[in-house]
């Protein structure tokens, strides 16, 4: 039994088995996801990542009741902003939101703000494990592979925001790390659609090397048992 996908079914390895796959929600958070928050601040659409919430929320309830791993991660910095790289806080006041100033939910992308909370549709549970990070990919100055290897997981189901930027990110270093990755596209956003297209395009190159991909339907179906 495998997850259907493309360019490949998912896991690559071997059957799938929800006791070493993990459900990681990337990044939904206030920032990315509210019409206040850090992405809009820089101009960006945030109706797309706001429509791809029942999804994940759907596939959230499903992989938990299978017994899947769920992980969330939060991006956000320090608040003296001693963890952000100076090219960092120049391309996002580039971009018309710098790291650090003050916006209508708060400091953007600053730990303990308001914009920096996760929405309240996709807050994490108890026994859900949150992973704080400073960058865009989900292993760089975390715990994040320490915490996989200690629970035995071997495979990594991503969904959230942005598919261009965190999830391929996360993407890379999982695979890097030899990890087995899914990525759920109609659980992954960006604000121009023609850019979560691309991002999504980039993920199956060179046969998947990064990851396989896959819609929520295909991973709830696999979960039921209704795939071969």
């Amino acid at each position: 039994m495998k997850v259907r996908g493309t360019p490949y079914d998912f896991p690559i390895t071997g059957e799938f088995d929800p006791a070493i796959t993990a459900l990681v929600v990337v990044d939904m958070q206030r920032d990315f996801c509210d019409p206040q928050g850090y992405m809009a601040a820089r101009g960006g659409d945030v109706s797309a990542a706001k429509a791809i919430v029942p999804r994940i929320q759907q596939v959230r309830v499903r992989a938990a009741a299978a017994g899947l791993r769920i992980i969330h991660t939060r991006e956000g910095h320090r608040a003296d902003l001693s963890d952000l790289p100076e090219s960092k806080r120049l391309k996002t006041a580039r971009a018309g939101a710098e790291i650090g100033s003050r916006g209508p939910l708060g400091r953007l992308l600053v730990r303990g703000e308001a914009g920096w909370q996760f929405i309240a549709e996709l807050a994490p549970l108890p026994g859900e494990i949150v992973i704080d990070k400073p960058g865009t990919g989900a292993f760089h100055g975390t715990d994040l592979y320490h915490v996989l290897i200690t629970s035995g997981i071997s495979n990594l189901v991503l969904v959230g925001v942005t598919t261009g930027v965190c999830i391929t990110s996360t993407a890379r270093e999982a695979s890097d790390r030899g990890f087995n990755v899914l990525v759920l596209g109609d659980c992954c956003a960006e604000p121009d659609p023609k850019d979560h297209d691309m991002a999504m395009h980039l993920l199956q190159i060179e046969g998947g090397y990064l990851a396989t991909t896959a819609t929520s339907a295909d991973f709830i179906a696999q979960l039921a048992g209704g795939v071969s």
